[in-house]
């Protein structure tokens, strides 16, 4: 495997309040856990800033104007209970938009397999009309339509294993029928959505998982549901919104996940990809507030789109 790593030029332009988990420390210890040795193979490129104009692919102009009026000259300012934005934020915005372009350029070009972007603010909580839940754009959404418009891709499909249900991406695509939405997650928890009830047109598959679920129970749900309807949706291009709050250090939830799940769930995706599209994935990271999980969760995704085994006792 072929596996590039994109990631933002900075990690201080967004900047959050003391305390928030949703802190530039974040890529930093990503950063640290891949310089490893065993990541030597990884091919490595810093983003380049995209047209935040993008946003209208998958936004109503209200998001963006909402933003860009709260954003404060200096310092930072509130924009919900929990999302905040300060002076540097919508640059941060557009080097995260430019990592997911130049991984879906690489990717769709074939000049990777597979790509790993290290990318903040998360996306996956913004809706069509209002960034929320840490995140101000939904970026997995928005390389979703570039696929379809700039590189023919037909049929999408968007893996989210982050521990929060991705409710922005939900709703977005949820009259979609050529993107289907898939979701392992804890519930009840914020944002109180992805029952299993929430279908859509036929192309959203949730799979809410218990306070407490461990791995084992995670691969029950993923062989039961998620993997099966991934696998007969037969997607030509895979998109995973890579959260890693689901591992047993995160504060902000229940679940008892270790960085071998990370792996398992990752390998069983490129297992689809294999067979459906060429191997073609992207991955963007969405939350993992512990850094410590955070980086072990990683290091266990990128070892698996990297080198497709899974290591001992996993």
């Amino acid at each position: 495997m072929t596996t590039l790593l994109v990631c933002q030029p900075e990690d201080t332009s967004h900047i959050t309040p003391e305390g928030h988990p949703e802190r530039p420390e974040r890529l930093i210890a990503i950063k640290q856990a891949l310089s490893a040795n065993r990541f030597s193979q990884l091919r490595r490129e810093t983003s380049q800033s995209a047209d935040l104009s993008l946003a209208a692919l998958v936004h109503g102009p209200g998001v963006l104007r909402q933003i860009q009026a709260a954003r404060p000259a200096e310092g930072i300012a509130r924009i919900d209970a929990d999302t905040w934005v300060s002076p540097g934020s919508l640059d941060a915005s557009a080097t995260a938009l430019g990592a997911g372009m130049r991984a879906l350029a690489a990717v769709a070009l074939g000049e990777a397999d597979n790509a790993f972007c290290a990318i903040r603010p998360p996306g996956h909580h913004a809706e069509v009309d209002r960034p929320m839940g840490f995140c101000l754009l939904n970026t997995v959404a928005i390389m979703a339509r570039l696929a379809q418009q700039m590189y023919g891709a037909e049929r999408i499909a968007i893996v989210d294993f982050d521990v929060h249900h991705g409710n922005g991406t939900q709703n977005i695509f949820k009259n979609d029928k050529d993107i289907a939405y898939l979701s392992s997650h804890e519930m009840p928890l914020f944002p109180g959505t992805g029952a299993l009830n929430e279908t859509g047109v036929g192309n959203i598959f949730n799979a809410p998982l218990l306070a407490g679920t461990d791995g084992e129970a995670m691969r029950e749900a993923y062989r039961d549901r998620l993997l099966p309807a991934l696998s007969n949706f037969a997607p030509d291009f895979i998109f995973i919104s890579a959260g890693f709050d689901a591992h047993h250090r995160d504060p902000l939830a229940n679940l008892n996940w270790v960085d071998n799940d990370f792996a398992w769930v990752t390998g069983k995706i490129m297992d689809i990809a294999e067979q459906n599209c060429a191997n073609r994935i992207v991955s963007l990271l969405e939350g993992g507030y512990d850094l410590k999980g955070l980086a072990g969760g990683v290091t266990s995704h990128v070892a698996m789109l990297q080198d497709g085994t899974l290591k001992p006792g996993g």
